[in-house]
């Protein structure tokens, strides 16, 4: 496999896997497992990597309530809050979610320059202005969508939402603002249990399989690009859709993941329009199959851009 020059930038920093109580670290270890295993196979070198700063409350701010950013660092969650949340709050778990976020804006200006980035973690689109759920206590979409639209660096930002349970916090967060357009495609009988409305959701019964969740995709995004004409894209390319993910209840084989990054990709090149990534969510048994299937977003993103 040819070296991939360090034009392809990807956020990572070590404190994206570290270490919670029993019984909460199996979600965290594929962050530490995905650059390991793309290092080690050659996709990618050490050269690509680079390790964010914790985001500026005052950015923070543009998405999240004074009183909730307060709270996650006065550590004033309380029991209700962190049982939704999923997490038990530590000083360690907030600055993790302040790097992420920062992480996600730092990718928005690599894309620019070409074309895509990725952030290892991120995604945390269950995160409200005033709360956080589903393991998200920020939403790094979001923070970075704002970020864009402040500094003047984008006027009209489409985010696709793939991961298997709905953006949520997303929707609920750009519900007024028409300068974002929230699609999220995801399975209808899964959390959240009450979803928020995007301007575009799409729900998936049971069971859904590869050829119709591509086609789905195929004929939306299509659509998408040519009637919003976006300027940039967030993409959160979450691999619970598989048929091995213990919360997913879709049928996604590994390859039909696969070609759904490359079919958000190919036509996010073919319209010239930058693209950030985040990782989204992962549960099958397996950690191998999540960071398999994680690793091959990255090796897609490569084969495209031909970065």
């Amino acid at each position: 496999m040819s070296p991939t020059p360090p034009a392809l930038k990807i956020a990572f920093d070590p404190i994206y896997a570290h270490p919670l109580p029993e019984g909460h670290r199996f979600p965290m270890l594929k962050y530490e497992l995905i650059p390991e295993q793309l290092l080690y196979e050659g996709t990618i070198s050490s050269n690509n990597l680079f390790a964010p700063a914790p985001c500026a409350d005052e950015i923070v701010l543009w998405t999240h309530s004074p009183e909730y950013v307060q709270k996650l660092h006065q550590q004033t969650l309380s029991a209700r809050e962190q049982r939704h949340i999923g997490f038990p709050q530590s000083p360690q778990l907030t600055r993790r979610e302040f790097v992420i976020a920062q992480g996600t804006i730092d990718c928005c200006y690599h894309a620019f320059a070409h074309g895509v980035s990725l952030n290892v973690a991120g995604g945390t689109h269950h995160a409200f202005a005033n709360r956080g759920e589903g393991f998200c206590l920020l939403n790094d979409f979001a923070v970075a969508a704002n970020y864009l639209l402040k500094k003047e660096l984008a006027q009209k930002i489409l985010i696709v939402d793939l991961d298997v349970h709905q953006g949520n916090g997303t929707a609920s967060l750009f519900e007024h603002e028409p300068r974002v357009f929230t699609f999220s495609m995801h399975g209808a009988h899964n959390y959240p249990f009450h979803k928020e409305k995007s301007d575009l959701d799409i729900a998936l019964n049971d069971g859904t399989e590869d050829g119709l969740y591509l086609s789905l995709l195929q004929n939306t995004l299509h659509t998408l690009l040519d009637q919003l004409e976006p300027d940039f894209v967030f993409y959160l390319s979450g691999v619970d859709i598989l048929s091995t993910d213990k919360f997913g209840k879709l049928k996604i084989s590994m390859e039909g993941c696969r070609q759904r990054d490359e079919l958000v990709f190919s036509q996010l090149k073919l319209h010239g329009i930058p693209c950030v990534v985040a990782m989204g969510g992962g549960y099958s048994p397996n950690i191998k199959t999540i960071v398999e299937a994680h690793c091959n977003t990255f090796r897609v993103a490569k084969d495209i851009y031909s970065l």
